[in-house]
């Protein structure tokens, strides 16, 4: 798996809990002790944020990264991908 990929999909999801709890970009920037701006670039999936911001943003939502498995799509699920 591509790990420009896999940063996106961790962006995506922080910015899915942030706005899931209500939470402006400011308000998770100053809870999690990061600039406005970095937070941004997080939430866009940057490759050049170090890991240790991602995981200041993540403490400050109270969540924890979970590594599993990568795996291939089933047919079935291929199908309905290309009906």
């Amino acid at each position: 798996m591509d790990a420009l990929l896999l940063v996106e999909r961790l962006g995506r999801q922080i910015e899915g809990m942030r706005k899931t709890r209500g939470l402006t970009l400011i308000d998770l920037a100053a809870q999690a002790g990061v600039t406005r701006q970095k937070l941004s670039e997080i939430e866009k999936g940057s490759p050049t944020v170090s890991i240790n911001l991602y995981a200041k943003v993540l403490a400050a939502l109270n969540a924890e990264l979970s590594v599993v498995p990568a795996r291939r799509p089933s047919f079935e699920e291929l199908r309905e991908v290309f009906k």
